[in-house]
């Protein structure tokens, strides 16, 4: 009798999707370059397409970690308690109403998390932050719009550099790198960090001091990695070595949550 274990399936990692009105119908849509991304980390993407608040235990107990995507939208201001500044900017109130009661739930069960742009602010939000919602207006603080005519590869490129946190969760994500105390990040977004949630921990900031990377602490498992980026490394993740490392890291820990939570059968 052949006794030996089956290969394990890769990683499930969920992908929101977003809203978006096509012709005269709505659509749920998932960027590609984040399904790409999830591939590239060793996962298997799952894209959901929306979710009510009692769906939310079921999804997360078919993964093994999250990926929070960027989107044209932004997180409704409600949320941090103000109103809308700029009404001519894109909303998804029904990303909202399932990401940000998502989070608190896979923070708790010390699920990996790799945020992004939105997600970034949506687990700032979620968990009791604030954003400012034009960081181009705030005093002391640079433009971290990109140019919208210009082309995506401009877009995307590389914009300005971050200084990371010494012996930070993203500084041990890159240390394969050699720890590099600053590392170069495209920038194409509008709003920002303006208060951190409590239990964040800043990995990153900007030149004008802006927070672009933090994660989340204190689970009393130890460290976890569930790290939010305001940039966009899954843009030409392949080819670029800091998202490389990055996807890595966040593919290493939905293997071990896979087998800590998810033990082989024979």
């Amino acid at each position: 009798m052949n006794s030996s274990i089956p290969s394990r399936r890769p990683p499930v990692v969920l992908v929101p999707a977003c809203n978006r009105m096509l012709g005269q119908h709505p659509f749920h849509v998932a960027g590609q370059k984040y399904v790409d991304a999830v591939r590239l980390a060793g996962a298997l993407p799952l894209v959901v397409p929306s979710a009510s608040r009692e769906e939310l235990d079921a999804l997360l107990d078919l993964a093994d970690g999250v990926l929070l995507t960027g989107s044209p939208s932004n997180v409704h201001p409600s949320h941090f308690g103000q109103p809308v500044h700029d009404t001519t900017l894109p909303l998804d109130p029904a990303r909202d109403d399932w990401t940000l009661p998502l989070i608190p739930k896979l923070v708790a069960r010390g699920m990996p998390l790799l945020a992004i742009c939105r997600g970034f602010q949506e687990v700032n939000v979620a968990l009791g932050g604030t954003l400012h919602q034009a960081v181009q207006e705030v005093d002391g603080l640079a433009d971290h719009r990109s140019r919208s005519d210009d082309p995506v590869e401009v877009q995307y490129g590389p914009a300005h550099p971050v200084h990371l946190v010494p012996e930070g969760l993203m500084a041990r994500a890159l240390a394969s790198l050699g720890r590099p105390a600053d590392i170069v990040v495209n920038s194409v977004h509008g709003q920002g960090v303006s208060r951190l949630a409590e239990g964040l921990n800043v990995e990153a900031r900007a030149p004008d001091g802006l927070i672009e990377a933090f994660s989340i602490g204190g689970h009393p498992q130890g460290p976890v990695f569930q790290l939010a980026v305001q940039w966009h490394p899954e843009w030409q993740a392949a080819s670029n070595p800091v998202s490389m490392a990055l996807l890595r890291a966040f593919g290493l820990a939905c293997q071990d949550y896979r087998d800590l939570h998810r033990p082989p059968s024979r």
